[in-house]
Parts: structure tokens; sequence; C-alpha cells
């Protein structure tokens, strides 16, 4: 019975938001506050009206050898589906956000 009300609840998203959390590229530094803006819209999308749901996401992790060290970055990406498009996602749009 859950699995049909899921079903019909993922018919109902018509709006698909990515957002990546994380950076993978070793010559680009990733700041704390790149990673705190990326968790905040995040949240925004989880908390604020209309609500999103997580519907899925990605995980890409990547290995690099530096001067004799070894570093391991990851993002992740998450897909958050929503029933309408938010009207503050068009609003960060205009604002440069």
């Amino acid at each position: 019975m859950d699995n049909q009300r899921n079903i019909h609840e993922l018919g109902e998203i018509t709006y698909i938001k990515a957002i990546t959390v994380g950076s993978i590229n070793p010559n680009v530094p990733f700041s704390e506050k790149e990673r705190d803006a990326q968790l905040n819209i995040l949240n925004r999308c989880l908390n604020e009206f209309p609500k999103g749901r997580i519907i899925g996401y990605d995980k890409t992790v990547a290995t690099y050898v530096i001067a004799e060290h070894q570093f391991v970055m990851e993002k992740t990406s998450y897909h958050i589906g929503f029933k309408r498009k938010p009207l503050w996602l068009e609003e960060g749009k205009e604002n440069g956000k």
C-alpha cells in the first residue's frame, strides 16, 4: 500500500532542482562559506513553501595524489522534487544568487 502512495506522490512532481554539496576539483579551493551556501539552499528547498523532497542523489568521489599526498574529495548532488517551481527560486536568479 505504501508503495502505491509513493508512486502517486512522485507523479505529482512537476519541477526538479539539483543541488550540489561539495567539490571534486582540487584546483579550485572549496571554502566553508561555499559549503554553507550550498547547504542553506538545500535546507531552503526542504523547509520553505512549497516544500520539496529528496527524490534521488548522486555521489561522486575522486582520489588525487599531489606531491606524495593523497586527497579524497566528494560531492553529492541532491535531486529535490516539487509539485510546482518555488517562486523564491526565480527571485534568487533575478538577484544574482
